[in-house]
């Protein structure tokens, strides 16, 4: 084990210790403080300060894995609308693609969503690298959701075997955030576009020849 897979022992409020915990624990607790913060105090009012009393850990130790409020925030964002922990199964590839989009676009254009966007991207603009990130997750998203859904559709014989990379599966999710992106983060995504998105694009493509 690393020196540093175990953090310091951070004191608590009064002179008792918590329990010694792993970094990798230290990490969930800190980013699903971020995700409390920014859900009830917006990007605006979000602190390193805030995050660390309610992970019940320390500014410094939140800096060696964030270096800033901005990118703690954008790691805790991409959580807030990240996929779900399951891929849709009903069983057809169409509705489990439309229902994967439609759940993302609303988690995308929620109130919430849609300001933390606009001040990440903001602040992010004094950090190349970061924006960076930014942008490459709005492009190009997680394959390991929309892998699931092909595979299930190429066993099913809906979809070519040869569809199933993931340059090809992260496409619709890439097109939906397009959409979000050139509606300037504050325009909801219309149910067309994305059925579009569906029967236009993917579908033509994923399908047998």
């Amino acid at each position: 084990m690393r020196a540093e897979d175990v953090l310091p022992v951070e004191k608590a409020d009064g002179p008792a210790r918590r329990p010694r915990r792993r970094a990798a624990e230290i990490d969930s607790a800190v980013l699903q403080a971020a995700i409390e913060e920014l859900t009830e105090r917006g990007y605006g009012g979000f602190t390193m300060d805030r995050v660390a009393a309610r992970a019940g850990t320390n500014k410094t130790v939140i800096y060696r894995r964030w270096p800033s409020r901005t990118a703690l925030a954008f790691a805790a964002y991409k959580q807030m609308v990240g996929r779900p922990q399951s891929p849709p199964d009903t069983g057809e590839l169409r509705s489990d693609v439309l229902e994967l989009l439609r759940s993302t676009a609303a988690r995308m254009s929620s109130s919430a969503g849609t300001e933390i966007l606009r001040g990440l991207m903001m602040d992010a603009r004094r950090d190349p690298g970061l924006l960076a990130g930014i942008r490459d997750e709005l492009a190009e998203g997680e394959p390991g959701v929309m892998l699931a859904i092909l595979a299930r559709a190429v066993a099913r014989g809906e979809a070519r075997q040869e569809a199933l990379v993931p340059r090809i599966a992260t496409l619709p999710i890439a097109l939906l955030r397009n959409e979000y992106l050139m509606g300037g983060g504050t325009a909801p995504i219309s149910d067309q576009a994305l059925i579009e998105i569906v029967d236009q694009v993917f579908l033509p493509l994923v399908r047998h020849r």
